[in-house]
């Protein structure tokens, strides 16, 4: 469990799941200040952790990867009661309206495209905190 030094207060969890290792740690390097990061290399590892007992506030996910994507990941956590309530971030270089409603419809609640902007991925993090913490 990490504290922010600041407030005092437990950080989130954040899964991201990137299965390019440049991009991953890149992430991480964006969202350490809003949370605590856990890295997973594709939907299947995520999956896995999932699976064993660990909890995230929010999953920041890619889309396209090897073994399960990010689709497959969506809609395996939107179908189980246990984990089909934390919030999901794709992450993707598709960008087009039907992608983006595929992504929705499989349970993504923001949908972010490639290349981003750091500003642009943390607010949709933070709103993904947001929805988690009022529902």
């Amino acid at each position: 469990m990490a504290i922010d030094p600041v407030t005092g207060h437990v950080l989130p969890k954040i899964l991201v799941v990137e299965d390019d290792a440049d991009l991953l740690h890149m992430i991480k390097t964006m969202l350490q200040s809003i949370g605590e990061i856990t890295l997973a290399k594709d939907g299947q590892e995520a999956l896995d952790l999932l699976k064993n007992g660990f909890r995230p506030d929010v999953i920041v996910t890619d889309l396209m990867m090897p073994r399960m994507d990010g689709l497959t990941l969506a809609k395996t956590l939107k179908n189980d009661p246990n984990i089909g309530n934390i919030p999901l971030v794709m992450l993707t270089a598709k960008s087009g309206p039907m992608d983006m409603i595929t992504g929705i419809n499989a349970g993504a609640r923001h949908y972010v495209t490639k290349p981003f902007k750091a500003a642009d991925l943390i607010d949709k993090v933070k709103k993904a905190l947001m929805s988690r913490r009022a529902s």
